[in-house]
């Protein structure tokens, strides 16, 4: 494990039982209020931007939103945010995709993304993979490529990677720590 990796890690929050019993939430507060650990965060994202060759970042909500947009100011190019369905105005596409139970809608605003632009998806963590899958699609489908996805942490004994290969279709996947 890298210093940057200890660090992060050490800065990492288990609470139990949130949001519901079983669950072991990663509660990254403590990393963002450490200027040390969230600088040390924002410019290994902003690597793996500049590795990739992005040319804009898109951030998932809510927390993606808090990653995503130091790391495009770090790299020197554009932030898009991704919501919940509804809560952009304008015109915007969107991508219906299955949760665990039931389902739910991403959106994007339609002139955001264009032809040639070629985008870093980033979050916090990698679970399941379902809504960064949708992202990717959603990408694809403005006609944007997609340059890979970058979390701060992956949860590996959810098998989110191995869903989202299809999708990423031979882009990175990049997880500073795993789980």
């Amino acid at each position: 494990m890298t210093g940057v990796q200890e660090l992060l890690l050490s800065r990492i929050r288990d609470v139990a039982d949130y949001p519901e019993p079983g669950v072991m939430f990663k509660d990254i507060t403590p990393l963002l209020a450490d200027p040390a650990a969230f600088t040390a965060l924002t410019d290994a994202l902003a690597e793996i931007a500049g590795n990739t060759g992005a040319t804009k970042i898109v951030g998932l909500e809510a927390r993606g939103f808090i990653l995503g947009a130091p790391v495009a100011v770090r790299a020197g190019i554009g932030f898009i945010p991704v919501r919940k369905a509804g809560k952009l105005p304008g015109a915007t596409l969107s991508q219906a995709y299955d949760l665990e139970y039931g389902s739910a809608e991403i959106e994007v605003h339609a002139e955001d993304l264009v032809s040639g632009d070629r985008v870093l998806v980033i979050d916090d963590v990698l679970a399941t993979g379902g809504t960064a899958e949708a992202s990717l699609r959603l990408i694809r489908r403005a006609g944007a490529d997609v340059a890979g996805l970058a979390v701060l942490m992956e949860l590996g004994f959810l098998a989110g990677r191995s869903r989202l290969e299809p999708a990423l279709a031979g882009a990175p996947l990049e997880s500073l720590l795993t789980v």
